[in-house]
């Protein structure tokens, strides 16, 4: 009889991403023959580009199929430097920027660097699962800093200030927000920069993926703008929402110097460098075309206001309007079921897949996710559905 041999206890403390579990499920009703719509998995539903797409098939006919620097190939690291200047006025070196495979990546290097036992982590909560598993797998202590719905799920600078201790090594922040839509306005990110004076050891991690979605009341502030906390201040940020580039696995970090050189390493370590070809695509999503951001953009406005408004006609639901993203995040408390009973019971009795709000975290309780980034038709037919059940 084979034995297992002990598995590291750290492993215990990896959590999941849901939505990629309702995706499975989704697709598997879907192959039986159900007619299931798909409002759970955060990604665009547009095809990549064309000029982008052409570039990578280009760049693998030109010869470039090998190994890349581990920090991203100059060009590309030029490219996004020059993105930053254009789009937010902010000069950022390109030895400060390294290229990866995928956002997470981010996520997970920040937590190494900075999360140790004794050392304690700020995140957003309902955020992004990651950022929980990332600092419990770290060895650090997860400690949460709550979204309002009343606040327009932002936060409060004074309340994440609050819970910094002599303990705490890194806060994690997001927006526009994932699953919320909620984006913090300047004034409060103002708050927590000057705020952060006090507590100079103290770094701050930007998940600024869904930047170029903002469409609400609320204009988007890159944390890049604060140049009192350049020196440690990590920016998240990439190609996959805002090019639809999700399966290219495309992001970048930008890293003050002390922290950019050990990032370094962890990418020789782990991943060696980032698929060749898929570089140079990301290149000439930087450097050609606009328009398709700007269309995304309109369209998952048009979307969002659909959604949320279809939504409140729902017996039972409360949407409030998303600002940013491509994510409506309605209160169910009036259905008198928790999230995930909302959650299997669209997927399972009228095959609309969602997520459910516990699945980013205990103050996601009495919420679902829907994704904006499906077709008008789809979302109207998926919220029609919604009507005779609750």
């Amino acid at each position: 009889m084979n034995k297992f041999h002990h598995i590291a206890d750290r492993n215990n403390n990896l959590g999941t991403e849901t939505a990629f579990t309702v995706l499975a499920k989704a697709n598997k009703l879907a192959s039986e023959g159900k007619n299931v719509i798909n409002l759970g998995i955060g990604q665009p539903d547009f095809e990549t580009p064309e000029h982008i797409v052409e570039a990578g098939i280009k760049a693998l006919k030109d010869g470039h199929h090998g190994y890349t620097q581990s920090i991203g190939i100059p060009q590309l690291r030029e490219a996004v430097s020059n993105d930053i200047n254009r789009r937010h006025k902010v000069q950022v070196s390109p030895d400060n920027i390294l290229i990866v495979p995928g956002g997470k990546v981010i996520i997970f290097f920040s937590a190494m660097l900075m999360g140790e036992k004794n050392k304690e982590i700020l995140y957003p909560n309902p955020g992004f699962p990651i950022y929980e598993s990332a600092i419990n797998y770290s060895g650090a202590k997860a400690v949460p800093y709550k979204l309002s719905e009343n606040k327009g799920f932002s936060f409060s600078a004074e309340d994440i200030l609050k819970k910094i201790n002599q303990n705490t090594s890194l806060i994690i922040i997001n927006s526009p927000a994932n699953p919320t839509g909620g984006v913090v306005p300047k004034f409060e990110l103002e708050k927590l920069a000057k705020g952060l004076e006090k507590f100079p050891n103290v770094v701050l991690m930007s998940d600024e993926i869904y930047d170029q979605f903002c469409f609400g009341d609320i204009n988007f502030t890159s944390m890049l703008k604060f140049p009192e906390i350049k020196d440690r201040l990590i920016i998240l940020n990439g190609w996959s929402k805002t090019y639809a580039m999700t399966g290219w696995r495309l992001g970048y970090g930008i890293f003050p110097k002390r922290l950019y050189e050990i990032a370094e390493k962890l990418a020789v370590n782990i991943h060696s460098c980032v698929n060749a070809s898929a570089q140079y695509a990301a290149l000439e999503a930087l450097t050609g075309p606009q328009e398709c951001v700007k269309e995304m953009n309109q369209a998952f406005k048009k979307r969002a206001t659909l959604m949320f408004t279809k939504l409140n006609e729902v017996k039972g639901l409360n949407c409030q309007k998303p600002n940013g993203a491509f994510y409506c995040f309605p209160n169910i408390s009036d259905t008198n079921k928790n999230s995930m009973e909302v959650q299997n019971l669209l997927l399972d009795k009228i095959g609309v897949a969602t997520v459910a709000g516990t699945s980013f975290g205990k103050y996601g309780e009495n919420y679902i996710r829907l994704s904006c980034a499906n077709s008008n038709d789809a979302i109207e037919e998926a919220i029609s559905r919604m009507k005779n059940i609750f």
